[in-house]
């Protein structure tokens, strides 16, 4: 008799995969300007730690809610006794506020039809557990984010199928990408119930378009099915295009009275924004109540806590604070990204085009040893190892073609960042020094094989006649 379960005991988690490995291999050795400044710099950890001066900021001068107070009382007994899933009027008032104020006020929320969930890890979960039926299927653009094979398998036995996109128009959604997915997924015999988009992309650093947006809810309303948003990097977008959230495309389109209104999701968090993955806040949006219902009974298993919704309903309801948090972070973004790119560019690498997120998408095909996955594989480690800088690989994010990799900006001070990338230039030009030198023997090799060959054969033509 088995004592454990299937799930304990099985390997779904995707915790083998380059992407969590390369984390593994940081945490050995970890880079210390001080205390290991040989170590590892971590890039492939999408943290936003640029403006965490802002935030303390404000909390230096707001004691009272740092200290959990309201009016100069202690609130700590209200906040540590139990509260219920719905979470704090306040909090998720400022929350949607918040929300609107990122997409420019295009959109509003409602209060009433937002769950708040530990995380977007979570809520993305639950609206897997809300949408799908174990071994019924979504399909995602790849690259995508290496996390969503935990986040919407692992423990759901929901099914991801990509729409393969590529590098040929910058890995944008095209409608016969979407219908080979649908396609995969019958061969597969399973049952679409659903896309799930990234907007910014993760890894891409890209926002989706207007066009795409259109193509997806023309999809979802054709073939009866849902669409998923996770719009966790929406405050990111430090560049144009702007941003341009689902919910925006179904108002102008005068959604609200159809069907399609109830089958749109949006997932979103406070982890990208303001850099607070430790505080554990994420929501799940929707329009249907039944999904908003049976999320919120889930969200039992996932709560933020009562104090972390008191704080943060005080952060978010300052409106000086958050106006000028927008701006300024995005700002700080756009420069750390140029210095990034900037970098890359005088080690002769280049990278996609992006205007949001908190790292860059790179291509390195060019130092690949072959076009294949196992010398992307091959490069990865070197770069791991040697480098000493942990970045993820394209294959950990379900990219079609060899080469790509993401790489963060967001997450180590600019000294840090400027050392990322001598490191990198340094191991370029050793990889061109000993390209060169290779041809150079191979060269010297056939010169060689040459001079002997003439060599022969003038000996030989000496020797003719005396054969005849």
């Amino acid at each position: 008799m088995k004592l454990l379960s299937r799930k304990a005991t099985c390997n779904t988690h995707g915790q083998d995969s380059s992407y969590f490995l390369g984390w593994q291999e940081y945490e050995k050795n970890p880079y210390d300007e001080i205390k290991n400044p040989t170590g590892i710099i971590q890039m492939g950890l999408a943290e936003n730690q640029l403006s965490f001066d802002l935030l303390e900021s404000w909390l230096a001068n707001n004691q009272d809610a740092a200290g959990f107070k309201k009016d100069g009382q202690s609130i700590f007994r209200e906040l540590a006794l139990f509260q219920d899933y719905h979470g704090l009027p306040a909090f998720k008032k400022a929350l949607v506020e918040f929300m609107a104020e990122i997409r420019g006020n295009k959109v509003t929320f409602d209060q009433n039809k937002i769950v708040l969930t530990a995380g977007a890890t979570s809520a993305n979960e639950t609206l897997m557990f809300c949408l799908a039926e174990p071994g019924e299927a979504f399909l995602l653009p790849t690259p995508y984010y290496p996390g969503f094979d935990r986040d919407l398998k692992w423990r759901t036995g929901v099914e991801i199928v990509p729409i393969q996109c590529t590098s040929s128009n910058g890995f944008q959604i095209t409608a016969p990408a979407l219908e080979d997915a649908f396609q995969e997924a019958q061969k597969r015999n399973l049952r679409v119930k659903g896309v799930l988009v990234t907007n910014p992309s993760n890894p891409l650093g890209t926002t989706i378009t207007r066009s795409e947006l259109n193509l997806l809810l023309s999809l979802i309303t054709e073939k009866g099915i849902h669409l998923i948003s996770d719009e966790i990097y929406s405050g990111t977008v430090f560049n144009s295009p702007g941003f341009v959230s689902v919910m925006e495309v179904l108002k102008d389109m005068k959604c609200e009275s159809s069907q399609v209104w109830n089958r749109v999701h949006v997932v979103y968090s406070l982890s990208k924004d303001l850099g607070l993955p430790g505080f554990r806040v994420g929501a799940i949006y929707s329009n249907d109540d039944m999904v908003v219902s049976a999320a919120t009974k889930m969200s039992s298993f996932g709560l933020v806590s009562s104090q972390t919704q008191y704080l943060l309903a005080a952060l978010l309801s300052d409106k000086k604070f958050t106006r000028n948090y927008i701006s300024e972070n995005q700002k700080r973004l756009k420069q750390r990204q140029k210095l990034l790119v900037k970098g890359l560019e005088k080690a002769g690498i280049s990278c996609l085009k992006s205007n949001a997120g908190l790292f860059c998408w790179v291509n390195m095909k060019h130092l690949l040893s072959s076009n294949t996955f196992d010398a992307e594989m091959e490069l990865w480690k070197k770069i791991v190892h040697q480098v000493k800088l942990n970045i993820s690989p394209g294959s950990s994010c379900h990219c079609t073609e060899p080469g790509w990799f993401r790489v963060c900006f967001a997450n180590m001070s600019e000294e840090t960042l400027n050392l990322a990338i001598q490191r990198l230039k340094s191991f370029v030009e050793s990889m061109n020094i000993n390209n060169q030198s290779h041809h150079q023997l191979l060269k010297n090799a056939r010169r060689k094989s040459l001079a002997k060959w003439v060599l022969r054969l003038s000996f030989d033509h000496d020797r003719e006649p005396e054969e005849r």
